[in-house]
């Protein structure tokens, strides 16, 4: 109905500026130009610094953008307003137009948008860098136990990650990867949802997994990708993955999860549930076009989830300066609509508190919001990267002593008298002795089958598929000095 009242609104509209006007001279000689209703051979338009306009002339240019009503009105208002619409086209004061998605004014300046605010967005937070809570502050209250979990998570991540890297460099496991100086957005964030929000990592977010309850074996298994390995030894380390604490496995390609998260939150919309979908992003995913595609969905349909980007200045060796121009990332959520905030990724009780919300938000009114986490890439990208090559040592190790998210927390918590100094040297003993006797166990137990190389694709496996696994088997068979001996045939 909108579009047959725009097409009759806009012919009405054309038969009476013809009746009105004649046709008009090109400006730049032959016939009439089609800029002005009425012409009929085309020409090209007036340029920057043209004589002024004839006042016929102008007359014909503002009546040719003067249609004000495109939808809502009955046929009977608009014959109306037909009726009272004077000579010149318009019924003077303010002109705007009624285009779908909201009424725009016409101004006669043309003015173009600058390309960036005068003043950056600031930045959330609660707790300065002495570990004090900043006058004035607002934010989410924890309780003493959910306050020492968090702190205990955070330090058993860190050790997690010191001794799986080192792991690596012993030749032990393939691969991994650090959350070094993002423990605060890893646990604080998951601290601020609920078990039935569905997380859609990166694959810097293993300490979501962990506060969930992901235990330090199971993270081994994975790692090691023996017969407990959930993905069956599939997937390189660090792709973890968990049904049962609605954690999707992390994948590889960067940004691909963020539509993945719009249509999983649309799912729980659907169903009228009391929870919500978050997924997490490096500043480098902005730069895909699934990151894009992933916000106008969510803006346009609605969807309760959280877009959590940890922009830690660095997409592997690319520094954000030359990764976008815009204010950061929370900038970019204005542009479709959606509610977003910066906070400082090193302060764990601002990450918790921002979350916190932004859940609430997007459940209770049902809109995506975008957080923005301000951090820094204490480790190397991976244990592929050496980032000395690329940034200074001494910008390196003034975030990992200075701006270290778990000493901040700390003396937060101590400040308040929940821990003390004998409760951390015990923390730390435990954490490491558990964690090395789940690679022990992890190392021991076998690889799964062969055979899972084929398994969990198809209900039945396809006759191309048990042909490529009849020739493995010969191929193992024939060369067995090529291939690893713990791996059942």
């Amino acid at each position: 109905m909108a579009a047959l009242w725009l097409a009759r609104a806009s012919s009405q509209l054309a038969r009476r500026a013809a009746r009105r006007l004649p046709p008009l001279p090109s400006r730049h000689g032959g016939e009439p130009s089609p800029w002005f209703l009425g012409s009929s051979v085309a020409a090209p338009p007036p340029v920057l610094g043209s004589p002024p306009l004839p006042p016929l002339e102008r007359i014909a240019r503002r009546g040719f953008c003067s249609v004000r009503r495109f939808a809502g009105e009955s046929s009977a208002a608009a014959a109306a307003a037909d009726e009272e619409e004077p000579e010149n086209g318009f019924a003077g004061g303010d002109q705007a137009i009624d285009f779908p998605g909201g009424k725009v004014s016409f101004v006669a300046e043309m003015n173009f948008l600058p390309e960036s605010h005068g003043e950056r967005i600031s930045c959330y937070r609660v707790l300065d860098d002495d570990g004090r809570t900043i006058s004035g502050s607002r934010f989410q209250e924890v309780s003493k136990e959910v306050a020492l979990k968090m702190y205990i998570e955070m330090v058993t991540l860190q050790i997690m990650d010191n001794i799986f890297y080192e792991a690596q460099r012993q030749g032990r496991i393939s691969f991994y990867l650090t959350s070094n100086g993002e423990e605060a957005i890893n646990i604080a964030s998951a601290a601020a949802l609920s078990i039935d929000d569905i997380v859609l990592p990166q694959y810097r977010e293993p300490g979501v997994l962990l506060w969930r309850g992901f235990t330090l074996q199971e993270f081994a298994n994975q790692c090691f990708g023996n017969s407990m390995d959930y993905g069956k030894g599939r997937q390189m380390p660090i792709h973890y993955g968990s049904n049962r604490l609605n954690y999707f496995t992390v994948s590889s390609p960067i940004a691909t999860q963020l539509p993945h998260a719009v249509g999983a939150a649309y799912s729980l919309k659907m169903d009228k549930k009391d929870a919500c979908a978050i997924t997490y992003f490096g500043d480098g995913g902005t730069s895909e076009g699934d990151f894009h595609a992933a916000l106008n969905f969510a803006a346009v349909m609605d969807a309760p989830v959280v877009f959590f980007c940890r922009n830690n200045g660095w997409a592997i060796s690319t520094p954000t300066t030359e990764q976008f121009r815009s204010d950061g990332v929370v900038i970019r959520g204005q542009a479709y609509g959606i509610r977003g905030i910066r906070v400082d990724g090193n302060d764990a009780l601002a990450v918790y508190s921002a979350v916190h919300a932004a859940r609430e938000m997007a459940i209770a009114e049902g809109r995506p919001i975008l957080i923005e986490a301000l951090t820094y890439r204490v480790g190397h990208h991976s244990t592929s990267d050496d980032s000395t090559k690329y940034r200074p040592v001494d910008e390196i190790e003034h975030w990992r002593t200075a701006r270290d998210p778990i000493s901040r927390y700390r003396k937060w918590v101590q400040g308040n008298d929940w821990w003390s100094d004998a409760e951390e040297s015990e923390l730390r003993r435990r954490v490491r002795k558990e964690l090395l006797q789940a690679i022990q166990v992890a190392e021991r137990m076998p690889k799964p089958p062969f055979a899972e190389l084929f398994t969990d694709v198809y209900d039945q496996i396809p006759s191309n598929l048990r042909e490529q696994e009849r020739l493995l088997r010969e191929t193992i068979m024939k060369h067995p000095a090529d291939y690893p001996t713990d791996v059942p045939v």
